[in-house]
């Protein structure tokens, strides 16, 4: 069984395979949420690697690699079918955002002048139903 604190972490790789298919060049660091607790930090990829390897009796260096191949294999799948899912974990898919037209708008109260933007393909993931019950 698979701890909670290792789901969120397969969670948070399969954004980061996200990240990789949206073409991003920049990778950003994740933001602390208001229901996080304070001082409680997530956890990395070595160290899911070594709860994953003691749990499973492995070696480290094949966890590691077994994640780094679910990562190309999940950004794959993305590209090629929209959509994968972690089981347990979370639901990663893509979404064509509507191209949007040059003019005024008003935001905020003020008159701003807007550029065209052409349609494009956003990258998101969803938290599954499994793990959503447990908090």
């Amino acid at each position: 069984r698979v701890g909670s604190s290792c789901a969120v972490a397969l969670c948070w790789l399969a954004r980061s395979a996200a990240v990789r298919v949206a073409g991003s060049s920049g990778a950003m660091a994740p933001k602390a949420m208001k229901g996080a607790k304070a001082g409680a930090k997530p956890i990395t990829k070595g160290a899911l690697a070594q709860a994953l390897a003691d749990e499973l009796e492995l070696k480290k260096r094949d966890v590691v690699a077994i994640l780094d191949n679910l990562a190309s294999v999940a950004t794959q799948e993305v590209k090629k079918a929209g959509k994968v899912t972690i089981p347990g974990v979370c639901m990663v898919k893509t979404r064509t955002k509507p191209a949007t037209k040059a003019g005024k708008r008003e935001m905020f109260g003020k008159v701003v002048v807007v550029k065209a933007k052409p349609a494009k393909t956003i990258v998101k993931a969803y938290c599954v139903a499994a793990l959503k019950k447990v908090f």
